[in-house]
């Protein structure tokens, strides 16, 4: 079975493209992982990529869609991984990569990412895009822009995940 790509409204399309960049944010941390990078640097980059991308993010999808449908099985879901991630971000902030579960806490930050990122693309997307009129996507659009005017850039100059055992 073939998999077609995902047909999504203009208006809400840049939520897509950021996914895109969680989606390589979440194999960089398991490439890194898996090549014995030192925890430290991958928790620098979690933090960046938190700091510079993913809370704005969240915090877009937030206002923009979630608030809308607060009583709907899948928003609450989106809400509760965010929330878990959330938790995840700063538990490793704490650690700085020395603690004993950083390794843990990143691994399963890369899956909930992934699984996150899936989720909300093939579920949760399509059917708040049915469920909002024109004028609702419009001013979505609107909003998005305005608190991110310029799209993510996912630069990071340290590219541990290219690194093999340190």
């Amino acid at each position: 079975m073939e998999n077609k790509p995902i047909k999504r409204s203009a208006e809400i399309m840049p939520l897509s493209r950021e996914h895109h960049f969680s989606l390589l944010f979440s194999w960089k941390i398991l490439q890194g992982l898996k090549n014995g990078v030192a925890l430290s640097r991958i928790v620098d980059y979690a933090a960046h990529f938190w700091e510079n991308n993913l809370r704005l993010h969240f915090e877009q999808e937030e206002v923009v869609l979630f608030n809308r449908f607060p009583d709907d099985g899948l928003v609450r879901r989106a809400l509760g991984e965010h929330r878990a991630m959330r938790e995840l971000f700063e538990a490793l902030s704490k650690e700085k990569g020395a603690g004993q579960d950083c390794r843990r806490q990143l691994e399963d930050l890369a899956q909930l990412i992934k699984s996150h990122v899936r989720m909300e693309e093939r579920e949760l997307f399509p059917v708040l895009e049915q469920r909002l009129s024109g004028k609702a996507l419009k001013q979505a659009a609107v909003v998005l822009h305005d608190m991110r005017d310029t799209p993510l850039n996912d630069d990071y100059a340290d590219e541990f995940w290219n690194t093999k055992n340190e």
